[in-house]
């Protein structure tokens, strides 16, 4: 039945797997049957199909590396030992790749003060008075970038951002001047800031520059990030509507791109359900109208 097998499989275009199912036997027996009697004119046969099957693996189970890829083609029926496996995946460049670098973002093993949650209860009826900031990170071809952002709850506006290649102090600093900028001339009376424990926002000069505008501070509680659910929100929007739809090369390419999306997409387009289905610059401007009526 196998030398069948064998003698068909170079004139149909048939696989090894549906030629042994229809002669009802089992590929690992065909297998073990080639490795036994192979002919010098089916070696390289035989190479192929082994290539071919740790192609297969490689390609179902891409964390694989070469000793579990062995295991795999034993239980598939090929004798081969590791040692081998691993020179043609070094050949054909299969190697499983290094667990991916994820950056972290957030650093909260510092001595600065750690302030409590003041924002898990409240009730934002109003734009200025809960802002909620976080970072998130970027990964170019060649390196990773952060993007620290400032979010209004009341109108679900980003009212400040920034993007480096740095993730420090000036980076989240940035973001805030850009959000005070924004509010410029704004009562800003209760309003409440609230971050991650993360050094870049209990550094001095964060924290100070919080307290010069009269600004409180909140903080989530350490290793729960559902305490900055807005922040989260907001994140998870940018990388699915833009940063995963794009391909940036650049730092500027995605600056350019971040700030579009930010300004001209999520602050002015963007529709909202928790604001009544409105962009938040537009509910901003409707909450105006409404005070002064």
């Amino acid at each position: 039945m196998y030398t069948l097998i064998d003698s068909l499989l170079p004139q149909f275009p048939i696989s090894i797997t549906d030629a042994c199912s229809c002669m009802d036997v089992s590929r690992s027996g065909y297998y073990d049957w080639l490795a036994r009697n192979r002919l010098p004119h089916q070696i390289d046969s035989l190479e192929m199909q082994l290539k071919d099957e740790i192609h297969q693996i490689a390609i179902e189970f891409p964390k694989y590396g070469y000793r579990r890829i062995t295991k795999e083609l034993h239980r598939r029926g090929f004798q081969v030992n590791s040692k081998r496996v691993l020179e043609l995946m070094r050949v054909d460049n299969l190697l499983c790749i290094k667990k991916t670098f994820v950056p972290v973002t957030t650093n909260s093993n510092h001595n600065h003060r750690v302030y409590p949650n003041m924002a898990r209860d409240m009730e934002v009826t109003g734009i200025n008075q809960l802002w909620v900031a976080d970072i998130t990170y970027i990964q170019l071809p060649k390196e990773f970038i952060y993007l620290a952002v400032i979010i209004d709850v009341g109108s679900r506006r980003c009212i400040g951002w920034d993007l480096d290649r740095t993730i420090d102090t000036q980076l989240t600093l940035s973001a805030l001047y850009r959000a005070l900028d924004c509010r410029a001339g704004q009562d800003l009376d209760g309003l409440v800031h609230h971050s991650d424990q993360g050094v870049q926002y209990a550094s001095n000069a964060y924290i100070e520059c919080l307290k010069e505008h009269d600004i409180q501070i909140s903080m989530s509680r350490k290793g729960n990030p559902y305490d900055n659910a807005f922040a989260e929100s907001f994140m998870k929007t940018l990388k699915y509507e833009e940063v995963y739809l794009s391909d940036y090369r650049t730092f500027d390419e995605a600056f350019d791109n971040l700030e579009n999306f930010i300004e001209s997409v999520y602050n002015e387009k963007r529709l909202h359900s928790k604001i009544g289905y409105l962009p938040p610059i537009e509910f901003e401007e409707a909450l105006t109208l409404n005070s002064v009526a």
